[in-house]
């Protein structure tokens, strides 16, 4: 077992990029396979859905730094997960309620009520166990995961399709379902191995949990503001454009999009942001410097490495994966590809300002970046009606936050310093 703090971040990192590769040749191959015989709209429609659950399931994934950050300090994991639990369970109630009417009935899309609750459901519990792991710092579990949860996709889709002879639609939401189950029970077997489960009890409320709240709060806001710029990025698409050019960017940037974040954004958040508050705990600043001289070195090399694979193959990439109705994808990959450094930096500095456990502060850097890419939309539409202008925007609210996290940064540095002095 590594000794450091940067050293144990490094092995989980570079462990991370192998299982989401191959993770990413699983999903994608079955994606760029779904494109060549499943309806555009299909796929847009299935997408679409799942982008709408996901977004109120996605606020507890917010729980998961303020319970890595709270564990790190108090180490009372069973008042934590009960709070967790709690909270878990009104959520899924919560998006039974009102999500799943919204899709009924508001955007009038036709999918069965049965379909949507087993997503909500299968969603729910995969999140639940998947937030237990990043609070045990269980990485090597998380890691088998990353790329089994592809291949489970892929096999209950195509049990469902050509077994049971479910339409193709259909068999996208009900594999979807039974893949979230399965790995949800394979989560919660080998976590077992190594920590107990903890009881449901009562929780008897005391200032170390109500700061947990707190954060769990703040937390939870700014992981739905972080779905929701890409959520708002969908909605302007389909007011402002047409259902092809939704398509482009539900089948070939989204993914791409996604595999791009899985990969080199998210383990910060999944393995930099528990070594930090690991680090801030100690007052281990020396290993925190290390650890973002590390992270920025990765930032340049693969945003670098990213953007000019854009500029010159971005079309010829497009073409050889999919269809040639495709094309018209390419410049809104190669615009993508211009702020994903912004992503990457940004993703270290929220870590960093997290683990001071300075979640207020987070959620509103994540509110200017929404407000950033709603105005800059309407501002960029003014000049151009290409689909463009909504990447452009969203590439603009990146930057905003980049800039208000790195003021925010070196603000808290020159405070820790000072607290030193003294």
């Amino acid at each position: 077992m590594q000794n450091t703090p940067i050293e144990r971040v490094k092995s989980a990192f570079l462990q991370a990029i192998m299982a989401t590769l191959l993770s990413i040749f699983i999903g994608f191959s079955f994606k760029i396979w779904l494109a060549q015989w499943i309806a555009k709209t299909d796929l847009a429609l299935f997408h679409t859905v799942v982008d709408i659950i996901s977004l109120s399931l996605i606020l507890m994934t917010g729980f998961r730094s303020s319970m890595i950050v709270s564990y790190t300090q108090t180490k009372n994991d069973r008042d934590i997960i009960n709070i967790f639990r709690f909270s878990l369970i009104l959520m899924i109630l919560l998006t039974w309620g009102i999500v799943l009417p919204y899709i009924k009935h508001q955007l009038d899309i036709n999918v069965s009520y049965l379909e949507v609750v087993g997503i909500i459901l299968g969603l729910g519990l995969k999140v639940y166990f998947t937030n237990l792991l990043a609070m045990y710092r269980l990485y090597h579990i998380s890691n088998k995961v990353t790329w089994l949860e592809p291949l489970t996709n892929l096999i209950m889709f195509m049990l469902c399709y050509y077994l049971l002879g479910l339409s193709s639609l259909s068999s996208l939401f009900a594999g979807l379902t039974l893949s979230s189950l399965v790995i949800a029970a394979y989560m919660f077997k080998h976590r077992r191995e190594f920590i107990a489960t903890r009881p449901l009890s009562t929780v008897q409320l005391n200032p170390a949990l109500l700061s947990f709240v707190k954060k769990s709060f703040s937390a939870s806001l700014e992981a739905g503001a972080s779905i929701l710029m890409i959520y708002i990025t969908i909605l302007l698409t389909i007011q402002h454009f047409s259902l092809d050019e939704l398509g482009d960017f539900q089948v070939v940037v989204r993914p791409i999009f996604t595999y791009m974040t899985l990969l080199f954004v998210f383990p910060i958040y999944r393995f930099v942001l528990p070594e930090l508050a690991v680090c801030v705990r100690n007052n281990d600043f020396l290993q925190i410097k290390k650890i973002k001289r590390w992270v920025y070195s990765l930032a340049l090399l693969v945003a670098a490495t990213f953007l000019l694979l854009m500029v010159f193959y971005s079309q010829q990439l497009v073409l050889l994966l999919f269809p040639e109705q495709y094309i018209g994808a390419a410049p809104v990959l190669l615009h993508f590809s211009m702020f994903f450094l912004f992503m990457m930096l940004n993703a270290y500095q929220l870590a960093f300002i997290k683990a001071q456990g300075r979640f207020t502060e987070s959620l509103i850097i994540r509110i200017s970046g929404i407000l950033t890419l709603v105005c800059s939309f309407y501002i960029y539409s003014q000049f151009s009606v290409h689909v463009l202008a909504i990447i452009s925007a969203l590439g603009s609210g990146y930057l905003m936050m980049f800039i208000l996290s790195s003021l925010l940064e070196r603000q808290i540095l020159k405070q820790n310093m000072l607290s030193c002095k003294v």
